[in-house]
């Protein structure tokens, strides 16, 4: 049978696991595993952890094919006891997501364990693609294994280093390229980030209505009084009570999980009405429906494009809060 490898985004060894694992240094994890941060169990317990506990290899690979059907309970089986809770903690998406890093597939596959002179080879096949995973020899030191996994890269290769501790008589994977996986931390990245997107689709909301804003200033000499005004007409054709600029939800002010506040600022000058009209300008307030769910930010745009934005524990922004450029708000 052949098989496709897959080569994704990001598939490279050096980059496969490095959202998996905390900001751990290899040296200092080294030393605290080494030096005490595990105990080390009697000989006598070790004899017995040997007989109980399947050899490393055979528990990393149950780990990869727990990965590769995305069975989250047998997962689970398979970390830390700390690691484990905190893995049961997250969120359905994260919790998928966590077993499709591991394996680089995004859907559930069947795994096929085989050796190749004398080391086990982990392929899981999902949707007709194909992710192999090789081990290399077990380095076992006490309570402590190191196993290496080969990732086939066309003609070249890549490798990464499981580490693995035995914890209640089995093995279970501590680490991944000898950086401590502390999925605690791990789930603290990713709902920051969650976060930093929402607010990022929250910016993209309000810009969307200061083009609508622009749009129906232009087509109607001034702008519209409330927001509802740039709202889909009911029936019938456009007007400027129904300007057909905007969807329901955001012409109601609320887009994006967050709570818009559209204000008129007038302009200046001693023009004729009609002029001041055209060129008046106006602001758009964002905040966040609740607080840290939604996002954290609150954010301030005005006519000329300037967004301001802080963390102001949902109040209003204003004009006094700091610039937020494009890369600050990017997830």
């Amino acid at each position: 049978m052949k098989y496709d490898v897959y080569r994704g985004k990001g598939f490279a060894a050096r980059q496969l696991f490095a959202s998996l694992a905390g900001r751990v240094g290899a040296a200092g994890l080294l030393l605290a595993l080494l030096f005490g941060a595990i105990t080390q169990p009697t000989a006598a317990q070790r004899g017995a952890q040997t007989a109980a506990a399947p050899e490393p290899a055979e528990a990393l690979g149950a780990t990869f094919t727990a990965a590769c059907q995305q069975d989250q309970a047998a997962f689970a089986n398979h970390l830390t006891n700390d690691n484990a809770q905190a893995y049961r903690a997250l969120p359905e998406e994260q919790r998928v997501a966590l077993l499709k890093r591991f394996v680089l597939l995004e859907d559930p596959g069947k795994a096929l364990l085989s050796s190749l002179n004398g080391h086990t080879v982990v392929r899981c096949e999902a949707s007709g693609i194909v992710s192999e995973m090789r081990f290399g020899e077990n380095q076992v030191r006490d309570n402590l294994a190191f196993i290496s996994v080969t990732v086939p890269e066309g003609e070249d290769k890549q490798e990464v280093k499981f580490g693995l501790v035995r914890e209640g008589g089995q093995w279970k994977v501590l680490s991944v390229g000898l950086v401590l996986l502390d999925i605690s931390a791990l789930a603290r990245e990713w709902s920051e980030s969650d976060v930093r997107q929402r607010e990022q689709r929250a910016v993209d909301a309000l810009r969307k209505i200061a083009e609508a804003l622009k749009s129906y200033q232009t087509a109607y000499g001034k702008l519209p009084e409330t927001l509802a005004e740039l709202g889909p007409p009911p029936e019938g054709g456009f007007s400027p009570e129904n300007a057909g600029l905007l969807d329901a939800e955001s012409a109601k002010g609320v887009a994006a999980g967050y709570q818009v506040r559209y204000s008129i600022v007038p302009a200046s000058g001693g023009e004729d009405e009609s002029e001041r009209n055209k060129a008046a300008g106006f602001t758009l307030a964002a905040t966040p429906l609740e607080y840290g769910k939604n996002g954290r930010r609150s954010f301030l745009l005005d006519a000329g494009g300037t967004l301001r934005g802080a963390d102001k524990t949902g109040a209003v922004a204003t004009a006094e809060d700091p610039r937020v450029g494009s890369e600050d708000v990017q997830p």
